[in-house]
């Protein structure tokens, strides 16, 4: 495909954007190491340039406080003059690297409680404990934060931002006005509609009146409320866009969400989530307003881009979590490479759950990307060739065996893989049989291709043993052997009805009405979705008392839909005690229980495979080893698995 329509021009009244695809906003967390926690730093400088000499049409700058008293640690800040300067040095690099800057205008509302310094500013009075209520917001203060937005928008204009964006989603402050699901207030700026609008309306007409005529504003908006009484419908967001359209806001951002719900999950979709969920709502705002629209939420490939742009549902599409995951998204996909570019797959491990946990433990800086560990790490974490080309044998054809084949080919080295397998791609394949798990499997079928692409040397249904480190003599070994599966002491375990969860889902045929799965983790899990897409009704059996650990708060949220939706039953605190014909007995404290079952499945876990005897025969030979991923510690994240292989390779090319 040429994706004609995803790289062609678009001009937003006077700003040219070369192509189609938005980078829109999302938290980093990085300003937290600059001086006072909310300044641009260098590093989030070589982020943005990488995006931009990576072919994106416009980049947006994460949200930026304009108001001080209200403006969290951790985040951006736009509401001080000392921040230009900071804001002037990104957006000259950008520009020199060939791309279009914007900034988020934003006041977080509840969101800023992450940092216990700074006001929270909500439509109403709100308890947080016995002790305390924060109280809400007066129309003083309403007042003085439309001036703040004016003064941001006047920074921002100076500091050489191409457009700006006014965020009003996901439980914001003006997104909290707007809403009769957040706003309960019973003054002029509560109650009615009309009422209603007002704040987000006044903070529209502020910005505009310091932005140039030829400069576009953007909007970001929810689309309709989720999980929200009395919250926004689609016909009331088409008729404040229409009204936000008079006060001067140019493009609309469709997003949705909010964080006083389950709703948040819809703020960064995970892989659970369908494709494209905001793009029907998108259109028919389009089409009624009349706008210039974009929306946002699990569009990863340029094949659906491109699908949404030639269907007329949209002007632009945000592709933000894409280019975390490749930096280059966009000019792969222009020229065609599209089994180089590294997919984003909704996983959450990186972005989303590294962002939560930087807010309250120190250690962990900002965000990262399973599939891009050089994510705010540009420079310092680099690939680069090495100083000579070195033969590397990788151990094992997992998702980071192939990243690390990959990456040792393109720094000019001669990798080669051996699998035992019939097949690369592991566990990454198998996690993409689940339901709504495509997007897995999908990365691991592109990255294999690649490999195939490169002319790489792989050895299938090959099992490597330490005479072959012996023979070959490579400079360098990485094992990734991967993770076998832990076999439970349950009476009646090899009884025909057992199946392992790894052969379960690599396509073993199964028949009955009824299983049982034996493990509450993430694969036993998915091995219950896939029974019950089949029409089989599942118990989940954990002895633990809790289930899915290992997952983040979203998809946590995403795994209770799942299980409200399939004929799914989780038993905590019960631990199997025998398989027998047609059952599996458990106890549950002292009393015994069983359940029906035609099928059982063993998802208790994994342990790191064998892998000492290469690890001598490298250290015999004087031959640099790497053990990663669940071959160093099972069960591991695929995330840690994948970053494993990029410094090995890092420290390879040294």
């Amino acid at each position: 495909m040429s994706f004609e329509k995803l790289f062609s021009p678009i001009k937003l009244r006077e700003l040219e954007l070369k192509n189609r695809v938005v980078m829109s906003a999302m938290g980093t967390h990085e300003s937290s190491e600059s001086e006072d926690g909310k300044g641009v730093t260098d590093k989030l400088i070589a982020y943005h340039v990488a995006r931009a000499k990576g072919g994106c049409g416009l980049n947006t700058v994460e949200v930026s406080s304009v108001d001080a008293a209200s403006a969290p640690s951790g985040f951006l800040s736009i509401a001080d003059d000392k921040y230009i300067p900071g804001f002037r040095r990104l957006n000259d690099a950008v520009h020199e690297a060939g791309g279009k800057t914007c900034l988020q205008l934003w006041q977080g509302g509840l969101a800023v409680a992450s940092d216990q310094t700074v006001q929270i500013l909500l439509p109403d009075d709100m308890p947080l404990s016995a002790e305390y209520t924060v109280p809400a917001i007066t129309e003083e203060r309403l007042y003085s934060v439309i001036d703040a937005f004016k003064a941001a928008a006047a920074r921002a204009v100076e500091a050489g931002f191409d457009c700006l964006e006014f965020h009003c989603a996901h439980n914001y402050l003006p997104h909290s006005m707007l809403s009769g699901g957040l706003n309960h207030r019973t003054d002029d700026w509560g109650g009615s509609f009309e009422n209603r609008k007002r704040f987000p309306l006044a903070c529209i007409r502020a910005i505009r009146e310091k932005m140039p005529e030829g400069m576009p504003l953007l909007m970001r908006i929810d689309c309709h409320d989720d999980m929200l009484d009395g919250g926004l419908t689609v016909d009331d967001v088409i008729e404040f866009c229409r009204d936000a359209k008079e006060a001067g806001v140019d493009v609309l951002n469709i997003s949705r969400g909010n964080i006083v719900s389950a709703a948040t999950v819809y703020e960064v979709a995970p892989v659970d989530i369908p494709k494209g969920f905001n793009v029907e709502d998108a259109a028919r705002i389009r089409r009624e307003t009349g706008m210039i629209t974009m929306p946002c939420g699990r569009i990863n490939t340029p094949e659906f881009a491109e699908q949404i742009l030639e269907d007329g549902k949209a002007d632009l599409v945000v592709m933000a979590r894409a280019q975390l995951a490749d930096p280059d998204f966009c000019n792969k996909a222009k020229d065609g490479r599209l089994g180089e570019i590294k997919y984003c797959i909704g996983c959450n491990q990186g972005c989303y759950d590294y962002f939560v946990t930087s807010l309250s433990n120190p250690a962990v800086k900002h965000i990262t990307c399973m599939r891009n560990p050089a994510l705010l790490e540009e420079k310092a974490a680099a690939l680069k060739p090495g100083t000579k080309s070195k033969k590397v044998l990788i151990i094992g054809g997992g998702i980071a065996g192939i990243e690390a084949v990959l990456d040792l080919k393109k720094t000019g080295n001669e990798p080669v893989i051996y699998e035992k397998s019939g097949s690369l791609g592991g566990q990454f394949v198998l996690a993409g049989v689940a339901p709504g798990k495509r997007d897995f499997s999908y990365a691991a079928e592109k990255a294999v291709a690649n490999v195939a692409d490169q002319g790489i040397e792989v050895h299938l249904n090959t099992e490597a043993g330490p005479e072959l480190i012996e023979e070959m003599k490579p400079d360098a070994v990485i094992i990734s052997a991967g993770s076998v599966p832990i076999v439970p002491d349950i009476a009646g375990s090899n009884s025909e009805s057992v199946i392992e969860s790894h052969d379960l889902l690599s396509g073993r045929e199964v028949q009955g009405q009824s299983a049982v799965v034996i493990g509450g983790g993430l694969v036993g899990f998915e091995c219950a979705q896939y029974l019950a897409s089949k029409g089989i009704t599942v118990n989940i059996l954990e002895m633990k008392s809790e289930v899915l650990t290992e997952l983040g708060q979203l998809r946590q949220i995403t795994a209770n839909f799942a299980l409200s939706e399939m004929p799914i039953t989780v038993h905590k605190d019960t631990t199997c005690k025998a398989v027998e014909t047609g059952r599996v007995v458990a106890l549950q404290g002292e009393k015994e229980v069983s359940f029906e079952a035609d099928i059982v499945v063993m998802a208790v876990g994994t342990k790191s495979a064998e892998t000492a005897a290469f690890q001598d025969a490298c250290q015999k030979l004087g031959i640099p080893a790497y053990v990663i991923g669940d071959a160093k510690k099972a069960p591991g994240m695929a995330l840690d698995a994948i970053h494993d292989a990029y410094h090995a390779v890092l420290e390879i090319n040294q």
